[in-house]
């Protein structure tokens, strides 16, 4: 874990090994992505990283949050 936490960088991981310690391995990783046993990358799921790799996201959910602006309505009837 210190060599794999040691890199100024955290775009992506990849982890092997049984499926409950490599999901704990994972967990543990300062990495945008963690691929656990082959795992391909998922368009629906985030994309970006940690540390010197980055801020924001792309691709999923999280990657459309980057292009929409938050308003708050308050008083009466705001809906």
């Amino acid at each position: 874990m210190a060599i794999a936490k040691d890199p100024p960088y955290g775009l992506s991981g990849y982890v092997s090994g049984s499926p409950e310690h490599a999901q704990a391995i994972a967990r543990r990783l300062r990495t945008g992505n963690v691929h656990v046993n082959g795992a391909m990358a998922d368009m629906l799921a985030p994309f970006g990283g940690y540390k010197q790799s980055g801020n924001g996201r792309e691709w999923g959910e999280y990657g459309l949050e980057e292009y929409l602006e938050v308003k708050a309505i308050l008083g009466h009837n705001a809906a």
